[in-house]
């Protein structure tokens, strides 16, 4: 771009200099209140100390890792590939001259390109023709041959040749021009991907995406962009693509062609009417998802009505593509361009504008490191199609987004189209699994859900064209900072996280990366006192001026009358600067001066109320700034403020309560109302109120450490839908980045890139007016490199790539499901009515794409690619054993139960009716199975029960009647275990289980006091039973299953341990329990049971229990005498203290356990049992040996330094406290997935998705390991 540096002035921005440790945050003497209650005492002050000494090693850590990183030579120049060539205007239909499909299209594309000035922006690639291999990587050598023979066609010849196909022409050059725009794709993708060029457009014709591997389709003779995809794959080593197919018409031959790739992630938005429009299709719904290892990589959204607009698009992006494009992480990405669904078009029907497709492009930016081609399609309005294709093409080349025009309001056809998408792919994709089931929202009379502004196309396309071919600023972004506003410090701890060098760190980063020389520097100023009684009173501007002339005592005395602030004789003045100098960055935004801003300034002020200071705040200045603009502007303007900074912005909120004009969106950490500023106003439903009502978003954060996965679902799922609605004219960005990794106070994980994700989504508002204001923050290294992302994107810069994320927190998806729940009401793009799953979606799909590794046998015709609409609905997945199960198959007397291990549910059948299941056997891929030689290290034991193996067919029709509800978990293979030969002490036949429509059901309810409870992880299920037809005449029955597997024993185990997990039937069965909130009933520690003493059991039953190993229940272990000890209740506040400092306040003490981890079981009663361990436990292949520098049973935990009751993880071995200490082994399981963990205290192993203990040889070495270790010798019986 003219505005940058030229390639050889790049330079990354992850190789300064970093801040040395010595002037960070994380060694402040006082903190102020914020990160916990407010409590003045000298006993704060002290663990406060304590908690920074555990947490010392914060900032190195995050040091180490931000010096790791790099943007891959990523720079803010962004040059921008077209490639076309005059002679693709060669061919047309001979003997129809109004052939949509016409040389007009590229040529009138053109034309506007140059009549926009964007052609000389562009490097002008050179077009060449692909060679047949090329062709080949996709296209058969016959199909080839006889494209190639059209150019020696007579006219008859080519038009009885074109008549065999549908809509389809040819003519002789067609062949030629046909290989040239497969060629010139080619040409982008090796210049894209080596880069050369950061993203590309080619002008190209004839279409391809409706191209068969063996005919013509749909305009179409060769696939340019699956030709594309498979030569980026073998000539650059891409291993994963993104294809987005935005064409009115269903793509259906990439779909074909990549449906059972897992590398190549395909996703189309296109006119349907349920199968009505061409190319009619039932492959063309959201049902299809691909088949075998491609199962789950086909997304179809199908609008099912005409009219789809800018809302429609965009909310299908954003709920859909965007939450599985992170999650994918494509390396490139190519869309199939077509403009066929712009408004006008007379074959689309559909009113997308040229804005629609610009912000669409910019979505797409932000993943593959911005390595996005565009491929031109189909368009048959030539204004329309000149018009989007230039549009996109600003975009490219780094121009802003254009606002969006009003009202946005996606239509109820598109939100029902969406929510089927999501219902179809949430097997598969974590970001689509945490969609809660709503109620329709009721809607007043007269008003619409799913209204469709209907304009002239003429009215339509002027206003969008006007707004993306706007005038644009000379400079891209505008920057303010003074040193004068590091006088403003804490006079009587000079460690206080609120540290002058905040600014100066960040402005140096900024230096050292060159930014600086990028932006516009703007003049600063101080803010005029009747500015600030905008959203100050008199009488408080007065008070905090008049500490200018203030003795150190007198200010702090004053300091004392508001909550977690300091006074200075500097402040106010500081104060006014920091207010004024933002300002200033307003007016420059506004008056076209520049795109967009940073603002380096301090103190903050989102904390500040209209007449007290609070939380390091005295005046709000980005309150202030909203109201300054709607002033200068001369009207209400609507200002959007995206707070995120760590702490609710409660003064911000109270100042816009009540004002439509402003949207005042939070993303906060709140922890029930505990942390700070420690008030129900941050809460999800506080709205606003009066005339604000529905202006005033918070979505707050409790329970764990939230980090990117949370913030980006937050923006994907609320924050960028609802502020697409509103239309902002002005975003202000309360930018604290107290929630960045390392910060001593916020103790969350975001990092500098997902920063940048979340101000490159911002930049689509407001025609990409956006001013990033400094708020909080106190790791001086993590605020430098995450405001120096925010600075880097707002200049154009690509956002890096995330990583891996890991499934959003738990209590995090319920957060943005109450914020959905309270907001739809006033948000119609909040208002999808997703409903929960159908067992077939998630008991036999709990496989998330990512995470397949083995191919299903292919489904196809013997055309190929073609299958009927029955044979789309039957795609197979693999189910394989073992490894963190969602489902088990358990056989307890005499019933077959599937089981889901998340708690969702289960379901029972008799012996009877399981008998009359056909079960056929397949051979079995050894790669599909993990043998319980891996558990028992019994060669002869795991080769008897792959012989066992067997396919299970179970008929789909018979699962969607399935009333119960099934939740797949990220990473969990599904497994069919046979629990009948774990009371025997064999391990479970493991079987791989294809499911597939086998016929009829009728479903019989059982009744749960009838249910069947087995012994090691027992529960009482409602379920249902099946009647099963027969799939084929070669059966398996489950009686010759049970034999097999039977057969099988385990000479290692003793008969009397046998013995001692039989449970006689007069013996009362335990039940597994959930975590209540009675001390009585918790396991200490997360894990152990306590119980109330028996008076039953008696003497004899004890010293028999003693012998043969059983657990039988035992007295509760709390003693009274020492809770109620001074001593130790005061060593109890002190180690909450230490909590809190940290960054951490235990409110997951009153969380339901096992919901944490997905299961929701209910206690029978106020009485608790201690059970026997599971022998077994498909978790136990994740153990690892014991660290060769062996364990330590004194370690305190990682986190808070605590010693008591530590757990050390049996994946990873870091050490965490209980459950009911600091939670932080909870915590380390949740954000880990790692589920068994071993006590420090008893030895004994808990496994946190069985929600039981586990007893097993695998666990032997390492508990004798710690046995040895802490008593000095070995276990007893271990050798």
């Amino acid at each position: 771009m003219a505005s940058f540096p030229q390639q050889s002035t790049r330079k990354n921005i992850r190789n300064s200099p970093r801040s040395p440790a010595s002037s960070t945050a994380t060694s402040m003497k006082k903190s102020g209140k914020k990160g916990g209650q407010q409590l003045r005492s000298q006993t704060l002050q002290e663990a406060k100390r304590k908690g920074r000494m555990d947490r010392s090693h914060g900032e190195e850590d995050v040091i180490l890792k931000l010096q790791q990183m790099n943007l891959n030579g990523d720079s803010l120049t962004t040059e921008t590939g077209l490639v076309y060539d005059e002679r693709m205007t060669e061919f047309f239909c001979i003997w129809d001259k109004s052939f949509p499909e016409c040389p007009e299209r590229v040529t009138y594309v053109m034309e506007k390109i140059r009549q926009y000035g964007l052609l000389e922006r562009c490097v002008q690639v050179q077009a060449r023709a692909a060679t047949e291999d090329e062709l080949l990587l996709v296209h058969s050598q016959e199909y080839m041959e006889l494209m190639k023979s059209t150019q020696y066609m007579s006219e008859p010849e080519l038009k009885s040749l074109a008549d065999t196909y549908d809509s389809i022409f040819l003519h002789p050059k067609f062949y030629e021009c046909a290989c040239l725009a497969v060629g010139s794709v080619l040409q982008l993708v090796d210049k894209v991907v080596s880069a050369e060029i950061q993203n590309g457009l080619a002008v190209v014709r004839p279409p391809g995406h409706h191209a068969y591997w063996e005919k013509m389709n749909g305009y179409s003779m060769f696939n340019n962009l699956a030709i594309a995809a498979n030569y980026a794959k073998q000539n650059h080593g891409v291993e994963r693509i993104l294809i987005v197919d935005w064409d009115v018409h269903h793509g259906q031959s990439l779909q074909y062609i990549f449906e059972d790739d897992s590398s190549i992630l395909y996703f189309s938005i296109h006119r349907y009417e349920h199968g009505e429009f061409w190319p009619h299709l039932p492959e063309s719904d959201s049902q299809a998802v691909g088949i075998g290892r491609g199962e789950g990589y086909n997304i179809n959204i199908p609008w099912n009505k005409i009219g789809m607009g800018d809302a429609d698009y965009i909310t299908a992006f954003l709920q859909v593509l965007m939450p599985v494009a992170y999650e994918f992480r494509p390396q490139l990405v190519l869309v199939a361009a077509g403009y066929d669904s712009a408004v006008g078009d007379i074959k689309g029907e559909m009113q997308a504008s040229p804005s629609c497709f610009a912000i669409l492009t910019h979505l797409l930016m932000s993943l593959a490191g911005g390595k996005v081609i565009l491929s031109l399609e189909g368009g048959y309005n030539l204004q329309a199609l000149a018009e989007g294709v230039s549009a996109s093409l600003k975009i490219l080349l780094g121009d802003p987004c254009p606002r969006l025009a009003v009202p946005f309001t996606p239509c109820q056809s598109a939100l029902e189209s969406i929510c089927a998408t999501i219902m179809a792919h949430r097997p598969y994709w974590k970001g689509l699994q945490n969609f809660s089931a709503d109620k329709p929202v009721e809607l007043e009379d007269g008003e619409a859900a799913s209204a469709i502004t209907k304009k002239e196309f003429a009215e339509v396309l002027q206003e969008s064209v006007a707004e993306v071919f706007r005038k644009l600023p000379s400079e891209r972004t505008a920057l303010v900072y003074d040193e004068r506003m590091k006088e403003h410090y804490n006079m009587w701890d000079s460690q206080h996280p609120e540290l002058p060098q905040r600014i100066s760190c960040i402005y140096a980063q900024h230096e050292s990366q060159q930014l600086t020389e990028h932006c516009l520097r703007i003049p600063v100023r101080s803010a005029t006192e009747e500015e600030l009684q905008m959203c100050h009173s008199l009488k408080y501007i007065q008070t905090i001026k008049s500490t200018v002339d203030m003795k150190a005592r007198d200010l702090h005395r004053q300091s004392d009358e508001y909550i977690s602030i300091y006074l200075s004789p500097k402040t106010y003045d500081c104060a006014l600067l920091a207010t004024g100098s933002t300002f200033n960055v307003v007016e420059a935004i506004l008056t076209g001066k520049a795109q967009n801003g940073v603002a380096i300034v301090r103190p903050p002020g989102h904390h500040a109320e209209k007449n007290m200071a609070c939380g390091f705040c005295f005046f709000n200045t980005v309150a202030l700034s909203a109201r300054y603009a709607q002033k200068l502007m001369g009207y209400k303007m609507k200002v959007m403020i995206l707070d995120w900074d760590i702490h609710h912005g409660n003064g911000t909120q109270h100042i816009f309560e009540d004002d439509p004009s402003v949207l005042y969106v939070s993303l906060h950490r709140y922890d029930h109302g505990l942390f700070f500023p420690s008030s129900e106003d941050a809460n999800y439903d506080m709205v606003g109120r009066g005339e604000g009502e529905g202006f005033n978003i918070n979505i707050p954060w409790s329970n764990g450490r939230m980090g990117n996965p949370e913030y980006i679902s937050a923006f994907l799922r609320v924050v960028m839908p609802v502020a697409y609605e509103f239309g902002p004219e002005l975003v202000l960005v309360s930018a604290g980045f107290d929630a960045a990794q390392g910060d001593p106070l916020g103790g969350y994980t975001v990092t500098p890139e997902a920063y940048a994700h979340m101000t490159h989504m911002l930049s689509s508002l407001a025609g990409g007016k956006v001013i990033v204001v400094l708020e909080g923050g106190y790791n001086l290294t993590s605020i430098s490199e995450s405001m120096s992302m925010c600075t880097w994107t707002l200049l154009g810069g690509t956002p890096p790539d995330l990583g891996r994320m890991k499934t959003p927190h738990l209590s995090a998806m319920q957060s943005i499901s109450n914020v959905i729940g309270v907001h739809r009401k006033y948000w119609s793009s909040l208002r999808l009515q997703v409903t929960e799953p159908v067992a077939e979606d998630t008991s036999i799909q709990g496989v998330t794409p990512a995470q397949k590794t083995s191919p299903s046998p292919e489904v196809k015709s013997a055309e190929g690619k073609h299958r009927s609409s029955s044979e789309l609905h039957m795609s197979p997945c693999t189910l394989s054993l073992p490894a963190s199960p969602e489902q088990t198959i358990k056989q307890t007397d005499g019933s077959l139960t599937f089981h889901d291990l998340s708690g969702s549910s289960e379901q029972v059948v008799d012996d009877d009716s399981f008998h009359q299941m056909n079960l056929t056997p397949k051979s079995v891929m050894p790669t599909e199975l993990q043998t319980s030689e891996q558990i028992s290290g019994d060669k002869e034991i795991s080769d008897k029960i792959i012989a066992s193996s067997v396919q299970i067919y179970v008929d789909q029709e018979h699962l969607q009647k399935s009333t119960v509800v099934q939740e797949p978990t990220e990473g969990i293979r599904a497994t069919v275990e046979l629990a009948k030969s774990l009371d025997n002490h064999k391990p479970a036949g493991q079987v791989t289980a294809r499911m597939q429509s086998v016929g009829q059901r009728t479903e019989e309810q059982v009744p749960t006091d009838q249910l069947p409870v087995g012994q090691g992880s027992v529960e009482q299920i409602p379920g249902s039973q099946e009647n099963v037809e027969q799939v084929t005449a070669h059966t398996v029955s489950v009686e010759r299953l049970s034999a097999e597997v039977e057969s099988i024993t385990i000479s290692e185990l003793k008969s009397k341990e046998a013995k001692a997990r039989e449970v006689s039937p007069n013996q009362s069965k335990t039940t597994p329990f959930c975590m209540s909130e009675s001390l009585s009933s918790v396991p200490v520690g997360g894990a152990r049971q306590k119980v109330k003493s028996n008076a039953s059991v008696s003497k004899e039953s004890r010293i028999k229990a003693k012998e043969e190993n059983e657990i039988l229940p035992v007295a509760e272990t709390e003693d009274k005498a020492v809770v109620s000890n001074p001593v130790f209740q005061e060593k109890t506040h002190q180690e909450e203290l230490l909590g809190e400092a940290t960054g951490w306040s235990n409110v997951l003490r009153s969380v339901p356990f096992c919901q944490l981890f997905g299961n929701d079981v209910s206690l029978e009663s106020g009485t608790l049992y201690a059970v026997t361990p599971l022998p077994w436990c498909p978790h136990l292949e994740t153990v690892h040996p014991v660290p060769s520098s062996g364990l330590n049973v004194l370690q305190t935990c990682s986190d808070c330094g605590t010693e008591r009751e530590n757990w050390v993880c049996l994946v990873c071995y870091q050490v965490y406290c209980g459950r009911y200490v600091n939670e932080h082994m909870l915590m380390h399981g949740l954000s880990t997935g790692h589920l068994l963990v071993l006590s420090y205290t008893d030895l004994s192993v808990w496994c946190y998705g069985c929600e039981s203990y586990v007893h097993n040889k695998v666990l032997f070495e390492v508990q004798n390991t710690a046995h040895r270790l802490k008593y000095g010798e070995h276990m007893a019986g271990f050798n």
